[in-house]
């Protein structure tokens, strides 16, 4: 780009000394068109919001309601080895800054999250150049900031919270909410409006690099979670943007960007119902088109899919936003566009209301398309309502409307109240695999060996969109900007005993020269804590992250050789898994003495594995995703219907080495469950009951899970399906009661003519500790005549938990009360 304008110092924009004092000039100016157009409806703000819309696109130019349109990003580098391998590809037409903003501009793009700039040097840069932006337009109109917030408002200093895998394995949505509402706030305080999360994407194959950016493997799950996360950053005042809408991890062999070929009813009941969920359950205000082609189509030139089913069917009202070059993509990528003024027909036509990061299709191409008639400047109309629609609800159209909404001196983005839920979600989502000789929690006094590759790395704790991953790693000479104890910091820190180091190997490399130095501090060693995984990066700049597929599930490099090394040594090893995705670890396994898996934790990943590790925290953690047993296998998730699953006419065995929903504490757990009437109404709800009581000697939360089983189906159906689950926090003795009532609509699938329907027949509802460990199964018969429900069901089971009575000893008899406590799950 011919910008010569920069995010990463003390100015912004041209915002030289006479540049600044020419800005507040216009600035004035502005205040002064304000009083002019007083009278005018768009200004007033007792009208209703369309008519305020109504009147400001009747007053606009073909050029204004272009410049709203488009996204500006300001200082990323344009040689196309910073953030994407086509962003060598991003112009904006030649224009500089001043040339850009001159009828307005639609949104900012990632004004922190492109280089390492102060909170308060960066959000005073950004007010300056908002100043521009409004000067430089006769209606006064500011862009729109958007940022990435997929792990933690992606910029310098600020809290690096757990990936979305480890959301999933939390199994807790409202502490999810509570993560994107402390988000939110951060965001919104530095000048924000709209964040690029949450990613909604279901995983179908985990050799795909993104597969750290998912919630998980299962759509009820990420559908519940993913409405959590919505509810907290849209409750801050920030537009939450789902992505990638629709198909993106489904791509073919785990290839980024490969085509999708999906079955319509996978696409109607695995990938689509967490967008749904999110739509009308989370609030969402915006949606990010998918790179990817859906049985030859992409999603960015989908009318069926951005319009039909979206706006027509599910009611969404926001704004369609592209994903980063995606228009331009129709052609140089996809082919379905023969050149950019195609490109931007298709899109607008198919309802891409935006298109990002910068200008582009949507700049001269759409001119010229609009002046040969290829497209209906009612299109532009459509797009720009949605637009204006979406500023006047976050106040950008008000007269009195300031670009940050307070004094920014005091401005952290990195605060105790972030770092504690960050440390809260971290120690929920520890997932303990297996601790069949009780080495687990590891005795004080304990001599501890820490080995591996990553055992003193903080970049571990890091999936590729958090800003120390994502940016950071381009700016070595900046300091990373948050504090981020490592596994062996912290362990010397929680544990009381000796604690040695060797790292043993390289993530990557094949060089073992450290294996010696490894095995001799196993040996010298009570306990062997070994932590191998990821690296995240991009585009091949890491093992796990946008980019970086894998071609099978091993542990990447010689991490496995090692772990053998130090297994053969007899010394009783602890394997500690810090990934972003699962990886199939065979006879690793078998000869640990515990496995703990965890998916990128957040900067204070490293204090609750110590936590964990010692005892001090009772692992809660469940698998979001499977845990495959051969690493050269076929990957599949445990979706899959009978044909599926183990089979004697053929020579490979799916079966997970570790199931969905999997997880050990360090506690015991009792469930009671009463039977449940067996009849239940094609239009009615099912109510189970499971009594939960900890009937060990130490705190711990339990996840209960229910699953669908539908043994006879006039299609194909998963053999089981999660449809609630519940999160039960108890102190020793403690016991409480969780009541699922589960609607009939949730049953629902896509059957032989296209419908939905929920069908007559006999089902059962599983009661279960994993997708695999069934504790009781409950035969229903689901009565009536077939029903065709569409987008008015109901998404969600509606769970209770009634709070429990301490007591001294544990009992086998309830003590529950009946005070409510109301789960979103």
């Amino acid at each position: 780009m011919r910008l010569t304008t920069t995010w990463d110092g003390e100015v912004c924009g041209d915002m030289t000394a006479d540049a600044t004092g020419q800005a507040e000039k216009r600035s004035e100016q502005r205040l002064e068109r304000v009083e002019d157009t007083a009278a005018q409806a768009w200004r007033d703000a007792t009208r209703s919001a369309a008519e305020r819309v109504e009147d400001l696109v009747g007053r606009m130019t073909l050029d204004e309601k272009l410049s709203q349109l488009v996204g500006l990003w300001v200082g990323a580098d344009a040689s196309g080895g910073g953030v994407a391998p086509h962003q060598s590809e991003m112009t904006a037409d030649g224009l500089g800054w001043t040339e850009v903003i001159a009828g307005g501009l639609g949104q900012l793009t990632r004004p922190f999250g492109t280089a390492p700039v102060d909170p308060v040097v960066g959000a005073r840069s950004l007010a300056l150049s908002q100043a521009q932006i409004v000067a430089a337009n006769r209606f006064g109109i500011p862009a729109l900031v958007h940022e990435e917030c997929l792990a933690g408002f992606a910029a310098w200093k600020a809290t690096a919270y757990p990936v979305p895998l480890s959301w999933g394995a939390t199994f807790d949505p409202a502490l999810v909410e509570q993560m994107s509402a402390a988000i939110g706030a951060s965001m919104r305080a530095a000048g924000v409006h709209q964040g690029l999360a949450p990613v909604l994407d279901v995983t179908r194959d985990y050799r795909w690099g993104r597969t750290e950016e998912t919630i998980g493997e299962d759509p009820y799950l990420v559908g519940t979670v993913g409405a959590a996360y919505v509810r907290g950053l849209e409750g801050a005042g920030v537009v939450a943007t789902l992505k990638h809408f629709a198909g993106y991890s489904a791509s073919r062999a785990g290839r980024n960007l490969a085509p999708v070929s999906v079955g319509p009813r996978e696409r109607a009941d695995v990938l689509l119902p967490p967008f749904e969920m999110a739509v009308r359950e989370g609030g969402a205000r915006s949606v990010m088109h998918s790179y990817s082609d859906v049985d030859g189509v992409p999603s960015a030139a989908d009318v069926e899919l951005l319009t039909t089913l979206l706006r027509d069917t599910w009611g969404f009202d926001g704004t369609l936003v592209a994903d980063y070059f995606g228009i331009r993509f129709l052609h140089t990528l996809h082919g379905v566009a023969a050149d950019e003024q195609h490109a931007a027909a298709l899109a607008l036509s198919a309802g891409v209301d935006v298109e990002l990061p910068s200008v582009h299709c949507y700049g001269n191409p759409l001119r010229r398309a609009l002046a040969a008639g290829d497209v209906d400047e009612a299109l532009v109309d459509r797009a720009l309502r949605r637009v204006l629609t979406q500023k006047l609800e976050l106040g950008l159209l008000d007269a009195d409307w300031q670009p940050l909404p307070g004094d920014v001196d005091d401005l952290t983005l990195d605060d105790a109240h972030g770092r504690d839920l960050a440390l809260r979600l971290a120690r929920e989502a520890v997932v303990l695999l297996t601790n069949p000789g009780g080495a687990l929690p590891i005795a004080p006094g304990r001599r501890v060996a820490v080995v591996g590759p990553l055992a003193d790395d903080p970049m571990a704790m890091l999936g590729c969109y958090s800003f120390p991953a994502h940016v950071g790693v381009r700016h070595p000479d900046h300091e990373r900007g948050i504090a981020i104890p490592t596994v062996l910091e912290a362990l010397r820190e929680q544990h009381a005993g000796d604690v040695r180091h060797a790292r043993g190997c390289d993530v990557t490399d094949d060089d073992r020269s450290g294996f010696d130095a490894a095995v001799a501090a196993a040996q010298d060693a009570d306990v062997c804590v070994v932590a191998v995984g990821d690296r995240a990066g991009l585009f091949g700049r890491g093992t796990s992250g946008e980019g970086c597929d894998a071609n099978d599930l091993n542990l990447p490099g010689v991490q496995a050789d090692l772990v053998r090394a130090v297994l053969a040594t007899g010394t009783p090893v602890v394997l500690v898994l810090l990934t972003g995705r699962p990886y199939a670890l065979g006879d690793l396994a078998d000869g640990a003495a515990a496995v703990v898996q965890t998916f990128f934790p957040g900067q204070l990943g490293g204090q609750a594995i110590a936590e964990v590790l010692t005892g001090a925290v009772s692992p809660s953690g469940r698998l979001p995703v499977s845990v495959p047993a051969d690493p050269s296998g076929q990957p599949g998730t445990y979706l899959t219907a009978k044909l599926g699953t183990l089979s004697s006419v053929s020579s490979v065995d799916p079966t997970a080495a570790f199931p969905f929903g999997h997880g050990l504490s360090y506690t015991t757990f009792e469930w009671d469950v009463p039977p449940v009437e067996p009849t239940w109404a094609v239009d009615g709800e099912a109510v189970v009951e499971v009594v939960v009581r900890n009937t060990g000697a130490v705190p711990g939360a339990d996840v209960v899970q229910l699953y669908l089983h539908d043994p006879v189906a006039q299609v194909t159906r998963p053999v089981v399906r999660l449809v609630g689950y519940a999160r039960v926090t108890l102190e020793p003795g403690e016991q409480a009661r969780v009541t699922f009532t589960v609607p009939a609509d949730v049953t629902a699938f896509t059957g032989l003519r296209g419908d939905r329907v929920v069908e007559p027949g006999d089902v059962e509802l599983r009661v279960s500790r994993s997708s695999a460990d069934t504790h009781t199964a409950l035969p229903l018969r689901l009565v009536g005549t077939e029903r065709v429900v569409d987008h008015t069901r109901r998404l969600t089971t509606t769970v209770g938990v009634t709070a429990a009575v301490p007591t001294d000893e544990p009992t086998d008899e309830p003590t529950a009360t009946d005070v409510p406590e109301v789960m979103s799950a």
